[in-house]
């Protein structure tokens, strides 16, 4: 793709948005950017690309801005306003930041994507071949913005990418050489119009691959296992529920992973991440990490260490016997379920925040079954509360503080606090990283108050 002298419109000026314009302008193009927030907001990082004529429109997207350019490019997250399609349909080319990272790119990629487990996947992948020594690099949503390697990317490198719907709707060629679909359920409603917009997106991963690349599905998910029947890649199953022979699944406690090349038996017991969810995470990880060859003694070593992500089902400490937890990046219904049912029971769970469209009676059964009490906080509470209305015993908190002082005079030696939201953490917090941080604070401060009064 030239970009010498075009006029690029870049939506949205985050850390992605920025390094767009970086590279953008080491090929000579001709950079505007368009953000909704005020410049106010912004801080000191538009005063250097001011300097560098980069224009700038802020507090607003105008209509007349988007039809303008030779072509657009999207930070992610950017939702499907109006201006876009607007500029679609007159003819200028709109696409993702990953799109343009990918024509300039030299390496291979791995993609992941899903509705929950893509940071932990990604993550557990890069430490393997990190390992393994392979020049191996984080990008997408966790890590750096892949348009970052797209200027001094070589041959030699592996870029393992955490794929958003957002990223993934506005492709034209971006082709990863392993591609995994963890699992779909219901999210970003909030942002796509409905569920199969999110659901074509997040498909949009294999959309361009060949019979030389790798596709990893789930086979437990019917909404993904039935892609095996329209993707051109060679297809690798993992399943907590079937027995594949190539491929990965669950059988009397161990995991099996087997592409022809190589064999991983892996003992659960030796695991530290909780639940059936982070198993299946493992599988997909373990499954990539054997396309590429990697010794079983490598896998092992990482997969047997591998304590987790800070805000995914993080253990903060233990008060009084009362353990807390955690899983700020809980940020969906079906994320929460899989929090649950990663405890047996005598759960105090804390639930809420602003409302991502999600269907909360889902919670139903699960709570039911493993949560002794429920604390409610945020823009979604009544919501919640009317969803789970009869189930347990249910209080408001104004705030995470109150939230976690009420979860620990509720709860008894043996007993799990659990912070596992379902919603989005914008109605209270920058983003689900502070939400988690506070939680944690907060647990701090309770425990040195404590100890203060002993």
């Amino acid at each position: 793709m030239e970009l010498k002298n075009k006029k690029v419109l870049v939506v949205g000026f985050g850390k992605t948005g920025e390094a767009l314009v970086k590279f953008l302008l080491s090929r000579n193009a001709k950079v505007k950017v368009s953000e909704i927030k005020k410049k106010e907001e912004m801080g000191q990082r538009v005063k250097k690309w001011l300097s560098e004529n980069v224009e700038f429109e802020f507090g607003e997207h105008r209509e007349e801005t988007f039809l303008k350019p030779d072509l657009i490019v999207l930070s992610p997250g950017v939702p499907p306003i109006p201006q876009i399609e607007k500029a679609k349909r007159s003819g200028i080319k709109v696409i993702s930041e990953i799109e343009l990272a990918f024509q300039y790119l030299k390496g291979k990629i791995i993609g992941v994507t899903g509705s929950n487990g893509k940071s932990t996947t990604t993550t557990l992948i890069y430490q393997i071949l990190k390992e393994a020594g392979l020049k191996t690099y984080l990008a997408g949503n966790i890590g750096f913005p892949l348009i970052s390697y797209a200027s001094s990317s070589s041959e030699n490198d592996i870029f393992v990418v955490e794929l958003s719907s957002f990223q993934l709707k506005y492709i034209e060629k971006f082709r990863p050489n392993i591609a995994i679909f963890l699992n779909i359920t219901p999210d970003h409603l909030d942002w796509h119009p409905d569920f199969n917009d999110y659901y074509e997106s997040k498909k949009n991963i294999f959309l361009y691959q060949t019979s030389e690349d790798f596709a990893i599905l789930n086979a437990d998910d019917p909404k993904i296992w039935i892609l095996r029947n329209e993707i051109s890649a060679e297809v690798y199953p993992f399943s907590r529920k079937k027995k594949f022979e190539r491929g990965a699944y669950i059988e009397n406690e161990y995991i099996f992973v087997s592409t022809g090349n190589s064999k991983v038996k892996l003992d659960t017991k030796n695991i530290l991440l909780r639940g059936p969810h982070n198993q299946e995470n493992i599988m997909a990880s373990v499954l990539t990490a054997s396309l590429l060859r990697i010794s079983e003694k490598i896998v092992k070593k990482i997969i047997y260490n591998f304590k987790g992500l800070e805000h995914r089902l993080e253990k903060v400490t233990t008060i009084n016997g009362i353990e807390f937890y955690n899983d700020s990046k809980a940020t969906n219904v079906d994320a929460t379920l899989k929090s649950l049912q990663s405890f047996d029971e005598n759960i105090i769970l804390i639930l809420g925040g602003r409302d991502k469209h999600g269907d909360f009676t889902k919670l139903r059964e699960e709570v039911n079954k493993r949560v002794k009490k429920l604390i409610i906080i945020g823009e979604a509470k009544e919501k919640i509360r009317a969803a789970l209305e009869g189930s347990v015993p249910m209080q408001y908190a104004k705030s995470l503080g109150e939230a976690v002082r009420i979860g620990f005079n509720w709860a008894e030696k043996g007993d799990v606090v659990l912070l596992a939201p379902a919603c989005a953490s914008f109605d209270m917090f920058d983003n689900f990283e502070h939400r988690g941080r506070v939680f944690k604070e907060e647990i701090f401060k309770l425990k040195e108050e404590l100890s203060k009064n002993v």
